[in-house]
């Protein structure tokens, strides 16, 4: 899965990173020299998150910033309601017959 956002195409970037030292100049120093330049990777700050996309709920990779301005409409809550729970618990179990009574035999009585 590409590091890349899904709504702004935001990716990762090359540079460098320039590492100083010394004192500045107009802080009473000899100046600031660089000592090294080394390469690094600059990242976009992504979260997966459950949008809908096209009408359909899935789980994409969007940047934070995209999140931020709203370009994201995340997916609805489920709704669970508390009839749809009762009607569930109140549904009879499947027993295999154990709770019916015993038929008699017309054939043995005493």
């Amino acid at each position: 899965m590409p590091r890349v956002c899904f709504f702004t195409g935001k990716r990762t970037i090359s540079g460098r990173s320039i590492a100083r030292r010394g004192k500045a100049k107009y802080l009473g120093g000899v100046g600031r020299k660089i000592t090294g330049v080394t390469n690094r990777k600059f990242r976009p700050n992504l979260q997966k998150v459950h949008a809908v996309v096209d009408g359909r709920a899935c789980r994409i990779r969007v940047s934070a910033k995209a999140i931020r301005t709203g370009l994201v409409q995340k997916r609805p809550k489920r709704n669970y309601s508390s009839a749809a729970r009762r009607a569930d618990s109140s549904a009879e179990p499947a027993t295999g017959g154990a709770d019916q009574p015993a038929k008699e035999n017309p054939e043995i009585k005493s």
